[in-house]
């Protein structure tokens, strides 16, 4: 009798985990990627070539886009970008068993049965599911209403001297942004241009020297060394006198854009080319509408580009791992992609 009674509470023990052993979902997808530059491209090849369900869904805005071309892409360097995404496109599209992209912004995404796995709604009213998500949304440039910088971004005024510098290099240059931030725009450029000027837009201030004083003590002796000139007047507007799209030496890498500064005293400076210290901030809203954890404004990942979310990872320039660079970006997808196969036995 005893002997029954255990086999009976086994049983019912057995039974008992089996009801609540949470029963998986069966999804749309493995993975779903949103967003379709770099980064998400790169997620969207790494998941493709071990064959997991993917789909990505691309909004079609890219951060890079007005730019007239890529640089310090190793196999790239000179691609338009448009050109490189389709290129990469048309590679992921030879996986088409496992992987489909669309052209479309996702409008929300619902964390469901606590993150078991995720539903996507995009601006068509489609929904999809999928046991893990990749965030690769980007983010966006908050430019100044100062009239002439939109219409000359990426295109001579720029903020990354690796992706546009060498192409300015030996002109006259701008630095354009807060008195706080100019040294370390300096240290970026003076290999490329020793002619420089920082239009700091009335940041002279001692607020602004007490933020510069924190980072770089010996700012002003510094500056001096480097011959760089601090213009305070505030900025009335931006005139483009010569578009280097046209005006340009392929062989010698040279693009020659010529801006003319128009100040609040009335004076003009021209200059060739400008750095810019602008503010940023995430391109899409999914990563705060989820309450992920952020790093100012940057979505806060681990080592392997999960978030604070387990089921949901960030790469590209929307994490705070530093990728604000079309290699590091394409790295961090292929590292989320990895992980996600490597580890999640589930999917």
């Amino acid at each position: 009798m005893a002997s029954f009674r255990f086999f009976s509470v086994f049983l019912w023990s057995i039974a008992s985990l089996v009801m609540a052993a949470p029963v998986a979902v069966e999804t749309d997808y493995d993975v779903i990627v949103i967003g379709g530059g770099p980064a998400g491209l790169s997620a969207t090849s790494g998941l493709s070539r071990v064959q997991r369900r993917t789909l990505m869904l691309d909004s079609g805005i890219y951060r890079n886009d007005p730019t007239r071309h890529m640089h310090d892409v190793i196999g790239n360097d000179g691609t338009v970008p448009a050109v490189f995404r389709a290129l990469a496109r048309d590679q992921i599209s030879r996986y088409n068993a496992s992987t489909t992209m669309r052209n479309a912004t996702v409008t929300s995404l619902e964390s469901i049965n606590n993150g078991s796995y995720y539903r996507a709604t995009d601006s068509d009213g489609e929904e999809y599911t999928a046991r893990r998500i990749v965030l690769g949304t980007g983010m966006k440039d908050i430019l100044p209403i100062t009239p002439g910088v939109a219409e000359g971004w990426g295109k001579g005024i720029y903020w990354c001297p690796w992706c546009d510098g060498y192409e300015h290099r030996g002109q006259s240059f701008g630095i354009l942004g807060n008195l706080s931030d100019v040294m370390g725009s300096v240290i970026e450029v003076w290999t490329l241009n020793q002619d420089i000027i920082a239009f700091v837009n009335g940041t002279n201030t001692p607020e602004q020297q007490a933020a510069l004083d924190a980072k770089y003590p010996n700012w002003e002796a510094q500056l001096q060394a480097y011959n760089v000139t601090i213009n305070n007047e505030t900025i009335v507007s931006i005139d483009r006198l010569r578009d280097g799209s046209t005006n340009n030496d392929p062989a010698q890498d040279l693009e020659f854009d010529l801006f003319r500064v128009n100040l609040t005293d009335g004076s003009s400076i021209e200059r060739a080319a400008f750095i810019t210290n602008f503010p940023d901030d995430q391109q899409s809203t999914l990563p705060r509408a989820l309450n992920l954890t952020m790093d100012g404004t940057k979505i806060k990942v681990g080592t392997n580009m999960k978030s604070s979310d387990n089921g949901i990872y960030a790469i590209g320039d929307a994490n705070n791992d530093g990728a604000t660079n079309v290699p590091h970006a394409m790295f961090s997808g292929k590292r989320a992609a990895v992980y996600i196969h490597g580890m999640s036995y589930d999917l």
